[in-house]
Order: structure tokens, then sequence, then C-alpha cells
């Protein structure tokens, strides 16, 4: 592992912020999902409110020490996202 794929703030009020996880390896690098706009395609345990919103509260695929690079592997996806609503 490199010193820059893992971060933890335990300070923080919400640390950790999903039930069930692994408190000493949850990573706070990517607090809030990169890739949570590629809807369906973002790999992770998600599920929809009634609304229709997507719930991730379920996933911990980005806090997950080991899956930085999953995470970084996706990221060309989400730029592509992004340029095309542009």
């Amino acid at each position: 592992m490199a010193n820059y794929d893992f971060f933890q703030n335990r300070e923080c009020e919400y640390f950790p912020c999903h039930k069930g996880a692994d408190r000493e390896n949850f990573n706070c690098l990517f607090c809030f999902c990169p890739l949570y706009t590629l809807g369906g395609d973002c790999g992770g345990n998600f599920t929809h409110t009634k609304e229709g919103i997507k719930d991730c509260s379920g996933c911990l695929i980005p806090h997950r020490r080991e899956n930085y690079g999953l995470v970084t592997g996706k990221l060309d996806k989400v730029i592509a996202f992004v340029k095309k609503k542009d």
C-alpha cells in the first residue's frame, strides 16, 4: 500500500459513516464516492429509495483500503460522463 491511497478522519462526527464497517481499515479518502454519477455502472452495492434516489449506505467499496485502484480505475468513465453532460 502507498501512503496516498488511505486516509482516516476519526474526528469526523460520522466516522465511520457506514454500519458494520471495519474501523481500523475504513478509508475516508472517498468520503463522497466519485463513482456515484455512474448510476448502475458504479459496481457498488446500492439500492434505491422509494423516491428513486440512489442509496449507497450499504456499500463499502470506496471505503475499503484495498479498493483505491478499483475506484481510480473507473475515473475515466466518470470523466466521460461529465464531458458528455457539458
